[in-house]
């Protein structure tokens, strides 16, 4: 299949990047330093002021380690579609940290244009916790208004989308803004020093990395009376792939992005793949999946090799697993971390929270001046992701620049979100017979 024209003109990849001035995945990736940033070492003592743009359980969890992370830094804004979900969120955060919880009455925001009225509340950093399906347009707003941004993944739905964050991360690095991803797992201890074995050589080339993220259902909210279309949707965002990308995106992600890292962050030229329902096949589920298979191929022959599946009753497994020359990586994440070979090692150090060291790290680069900025890599391993949902919704192989060009975008257009619209997504793909567009 021919590479499609999108909004940005021809892009393959390369001359996208090459165009915008954007670095390539592979290349090093540490603090940027310029020009002060808004709160530099002259202004330590600066009260930093946050926003909250999305009040989930995962946003409620993300401005709680906000406000830990620095003694400076107040809570001052929150945004949802949801009014409740927003009360219970605040009414959680003060419960824990009430001094620091400082949002009035008028600067709690409800409804689709809540994140616009955050950002524009005065703050200087906003944490985007929304469905991921609103992320390019939440960061594209949140970096033109010049706020330092804490991101969660996965950052986008489709390759639209993921362009959209490229150029936002660009534009950040521009302006000297700190943009952190929630892609959790590259700021925990162990998993940094095991992944710094493999890139340091210590398994020799890598010739496979198998990942696996397997378990069990999700939640889900049974339908009101009083429920639009819309509002069922957002309630059960999590089973419309416009909305989640479906769990591929949302949730394997991660596994992803560790092959991807122990990869160096260089793309693979195709995917192959494969998926489907099985056992979560009711109405209810929306239009995703309950599994995925999927084989990645590198430049150098090597194969990244992607396992997932949630279906009740089945067993767990989150696993990476890097096969080289010289030995093997072993990595149950969350329990042990071995090398074993050449230069066999086990990981005995200490133990972090993870989720606590993202927020650590991003009001630290904000305070010191040395902007961080994980914009480029988080939006390549969401988009290999996209891609691998790709290939497991057609069952066709896809190359990198096919999937990065695509014009698919599975949700509306932005300015008819509203909560008569009555929105269905795309039909649950059929591999073989769903087309790749």
């Amino acid at each position: 299949m021919k590479n499609k024209k999108s909004i940005l003109g021809p892009i393959g990849r390369r001359s996208f990047l090459k165009e915008t001035g954007i670095v390539l995945a592979g290349s090093t990736l540490a603090y940027h330093t310029g020009m002060a940033a808004p709160f530099s070492t002259t202004r330590k003592q600066s009260i930093l002021k946050v926003g909250l743009i999305g009040c989930g359980g995962r946003g409620t969890g993300a401005a709680h380690e906000a406000l830990e992370a620095d003694p400076n830094v107040v809570l001052t804004a929150m945004g949802d579609v949801f009014e409740d979900r927003l009360e219970e969120a605040f009414a959680s955060l003060t419960k824990i940290n009430p001094e620091k919880v400082k949002v009035e009455k008028q600067n709690k925001f409800i409804g689709f244009d809540a994140y616009l009225k955050v950002i524009q509340s005065g703050v200087d950093v906003v944490l985007l916790a929304t469905p991921p399906g609103f992320r390019p347009l939440h960061l594209t707003a949140a970096i033109d208004a010049g706020k330092h941004v804490f991101c969660e993944k996965p950052v986008a739905v489709d390759a639209p989308g993921v362009r959209k964050v490229l150029l936002a991360a660009k534009k950040a690095k521009e302006k000297n803004l700190s943009l952190v991803s929630g892609f959790c797992f590259r700021y925990d201890s162990a998993i940094r020093a095991a992944f710094g074995k493999v890139l340091d050589g210590a398994v020799g080339d890598i010739r496979t990395v198998s990942t696996f993220r397997n378990g069990g259902e999700a939640w889900y909210k049974p339908r009101q009376p009083e429920w639009t279309q819309m509002t069922y949707q957002m309630r059960n965002w999590y089973y419309h792939n416009w909305l989640s990308g479906d769990f591929i995106v949302e949730q394997a992600v991660h596994s992803i992005d560790m092959m991807s890292w122990a990869m160096g962050d260089k793309m693979p030229l195709k995917a192959t793949g494969t998926g489907g329902r099985q056992k979560r096949v009711d109405d209810i589920y929306g239009n995703i999946y309950d599994h995925f298979a999927v084989e990645f191929e590198y430049e150098n022959g090597a194969k990244g090799f992607h396992f997932t599946r949630q279906q009740a009753g089945t067993s767990n497994r989150n696993s990476v697993d890097v096969l080289g020359t010289d030995g093997n990586a072993i990595m149950n994440i969350g329990r042990d971390y071995t090398i074993t070979g050449k230069n066999a090692w086990k990981y005995t150090g200490p133990k972090n929270n993870m989720y606590q060291t993202e927020h650590d790290e991003f009001f630290a680069s904000i305070r010191n001046g040395k902007s961080k900025n994980d914009g480029e890599w988080m939006a390549n391993s969401t988009m290999l992701a996209i891609w691998a949902r790709m290939a497991g919704y057609t069952g066709q192989t896809i190359t990198w620049d096919q999937a990065f060009n695509s014009n698919q975008s599975l949700g509306p257009n932005l300015e008819d979100y509203n909560w008569d619209l009555k929105w269905e997504g795309p039909e649950i793909a059929k591999p073989g017979i769903t087309k790749f567009i």
